[in-house]
């Protein structure tokens, strides 16, 4: 089991960048693949990015890519997003996730991943 926490959520104007955290607890970190998704107020949960087990490969969802990098550092528990050229449609609530699943087919569906965290609010003004 894994404990996840968000953080580096916050406002910023139009343009600006954001980088995220999510701290998991545990040893076996490194056993999950981890994600990050976003909820938009009156919208479904949206998959951003997954990184593998050792953070050699990544994806990205099309709203996202050239703009967002996702990263890890297992020594630190930690997973990261990067978040550049941020537009007013970036606003929402940020989740990072993580799943057991081995099938990479799955990994951008928020039913594949087991643990969440609380989430971390990204307000961007225009």
């Amino acid at each position: 089991q894994v404990q996840l926490v968000e953080s580096g959520g916050g406002l910023v104007q139009a343009g600006g960048s954001l980088r995220l955290s999510c701290a998991a607890s545990g040893r076996t970190f490194s056993s999950y693949v981890m994600g990050w998704f976003r909820q938009a107020p009156g919208k479904e949960r949206e998959f951003l990015a997954w990184i593998n087990w050792g953070g050699g490969v990544t994806s990205y969802a099309d709203s996202v890519k050239g703009r967002f990098i996702i990263s890890r550092d297992n020594a630190k528990n930690t997973v990261y997003l990067r978040m550049n050229s941020l537009k007013s449609e970036d606003t929402a609530v940020y989740y990072c996730a993580a799943t057991l699943t081995s099938d990479n087919y799955y990994w951008t569906r928020s039913e594949t991943y087991n643990y969440w965290g609380q989430g971390t609010q990204v307000t961007v003004s225009s």
